[in-house]
């Protein structure tokens, strides 16, 4: 049985300013180690029924935040809160309580089923308070709707395919009928016939059980396919977001212009970013997250100049969209 929360059912989902922090490895010994910040500041809500696409490239902080939002990571700052419980808050029992109605599809279809339990045991685990006869009814259905058989339900992870898998773990999500999915990049293991089933099988969920989706992906056409609106993430800030036609067919920030002219196009050769060598544009993540002051963007952008020198904020463009650039 779900919980029983009196809160409008307009908002599923609140992030709140979030932060997360993490400590590097310490360079000397009398020296407190570093930290780097993989997610800054981000604020964003999901309705019910509707879907949020976040993109950017690896290491923009996009399964970070998706860890959080499941409560598998603690934020350093800020608040998740899921049908206006602020999940940070909650005792393990009531978590685990309200974890049937928020689940995940993690990206991994190798590492995210437990070799060895059956398949069986996998899609009910999320299922709390019904008969075992009848959860073993409802895992046969979710395996049927996401294209595979009743009878797989004795079988074991190592007798499937890695798309097949990753099929099970969308199963595993649909089960209890959860009021928001997150969905780390859930479609990126499976070919491309099979991914359309799986989106159209999302879409249609979602249009019978009003569920919310979180969508993280680096595939700018699944997203514009599914999402109604995005989220662009830029070393763990959000530099652009709103109506997803809207931002994908004129972008207001260059990095989501970079992202688009990124994605694979026949006969057209993919651009690549203008990146100065030993520019932060060209060092690892995690000492991105030691920089500071200024436009994050900046030793990668085209249109730099000095007033990027100072970092813009995040502010509203008056339709709708969201923008962090000081041209945008």
């Amino acid at each position: 049985m779900k919980p029983q929360v009196a809160v409008s059912p307009a908002i599923v989902l609140s992030v709140e300013d979030l932060s997360i922090r993490y400590r590097l490895p310490s360079q000397q010994l009398l020296k407190p180690p570093a930290s780097m910040t993989a997610v800054d500041r981000v604020s964003f809500k999901v309705r019910a029924g509707a879907t949020l696409g976040l993109v950017g490239e690896s290491g923009s902080g996009k399964s970070s935040t998706a860890r959080a939002v499941m409560a598998l990571e603690r934020p350093s700052s800020g608040r998740v809160r899921l049908f206006d419980r602020d999940l940070a808050t909650l005792s393990r029992g009531e978590l685990k309580q309200l974890r049937q109605s928020f689940q995940m599809i993690f990206q991994d279809p190798y590492g995210s089923l437990d070799p060895r339990y059956s398949i069986e045991r996998i899609i009910v685990e999320p299922i709390h308070g019904i008969a075992r006869s009848e959860a073993r009814q409802r895992a046969a259905h979710a395996l049927e709707e996401v294209g595979l058989r009743a009878d797989d339900l004795r079988k074991y992870p190592n007798q499937f395919s890695g798309g097949q898998r990753q099929r099970i773990a969308i199963a595993r999500a649909l089960v209890t009928r959860p009021a928001l999915i997150v969905a780390d990049e859930a479609v990126s293991a499976l070919d491309v016939s099979v991914q359309a089933q799986v989106l159209n099988l999302m879409k249609d969920l979602q249009a019978e059980h009003n569920m919310a989706y979180l969508f993280i992906s680096h595939d700018l056409a699944v997203v514009r396919y599914l999402c109604e609106e995005i989220i662009v993430l830029f070393r763990g800030a959000i530099v652009e977001s709103g109506n997803t036609l809207e931002v994908l067919q004129s972008p207001a920030h260059p990095y989501t212009r970079e992202l688009i002219d990124a994605m694979p196009r026949l006969g057209v050769r993919r651009r690549v970013a203008r990146i100065v060598p030993g520019s932060p544009g060209g060092t690892p993540s995690a000492e991105v997250g030691l920089l500071q002051g200024g436009c994050p963007y900046r030793t990668r952008c085209a249109r730099a100049a000095a007033v990027c020198q100072e970092a813009p904020e995040l502010r509203e463009r008056g339709d709708g969209r969201q923008v962090a650039c000081h041209f945008g």
